[in-house]
């Protein structure tokens, strides 16, 4: 394992080499001792990983391969992050996510607790790139919410909670709770009888 910083890894991880942790942020280039990743009990972390400086991650985490996770991220508790994700800096991530392989979370992105994102699923955070840091806006995902492969969410989009994103959907505006968004752009219908998660 490659490290940078102080990092704090759980009782019972399991890494899968090579797995770099602490990684600095630019504003920590050149700094010594500086916070690294703290990551809680019981943690998967395999080949390819790279978890930056300034994050913490709740017990039972895992990753599959190839997963970038950038600073200042907070992320809760029994998330498992697919291969080739990325995560960008200054997120929140709740307790129990599924994160599919290749979905892409913006910087600023707030996720709440089990959310479920399919492949491929791209959040987006700047309407006219290449806009300044000022001008970001992330999205919002509710509890409860499912996003579907190949989704594009547009910046400063919420998601209500228990809504659902459609396989191909481009959400262009807030889906309301308990909704079903369909389409490019997504427009909304009622969820069908059974479709409801919880």
């Amino acid at each position: 394992m490659i490290e940078y910083g102080h990092n704090v890894l759980g009782e019972g991880a399991t890494i899968f080499e090579p797995v770099t942790l602490g990684f600095p942020s630019r504003d920590r280039i050149g700094e010594e001792g500086y916070r690294g990743a703290t990551i809680g009990r019981g943690a998967v972390l395999r080949s390819g990983t790279i978890i930056y400086c300034d994050v913490s991650i709740g017990d039972d985490f895992q990753t599959g391969h190839n997963v970038l996770i950038r600073e200042k991220t907070f992320i809760g508790d029994r998330v498992a992050v697919g291969t080739a994700v990325v995560i960008e800096g200054d997120c929140t991530i709740g307790d129990d996510v599924r994160l599919q392989s290749l979905v892409y979370i913006p910087t600023g992105t707030r996720v709440g607790n089990r959310v479920f994102i399919g492949p491929n699923a791209v959040l987006t955070n700047d309407r006219y790139p290449p806009g300044s840091h000022a001008s970001l806006q992330a999205p919002v995902i509710g509890d409860d919410a499912v996003i579907g492969a190949n989704a594009t969410i547009l910046p400063g989009v919420t998601v209500g909670e228990g809504a659902f994103i459609a396989a191909g959907a481009v959400v262009t505006k807030d889906v309301p709770s308990g909704m079903l968004a369909v389409g490019a752009p997504a427009r909304f219908r009622p969820m069908p009888p059974g479709a409801a998660r919880r």
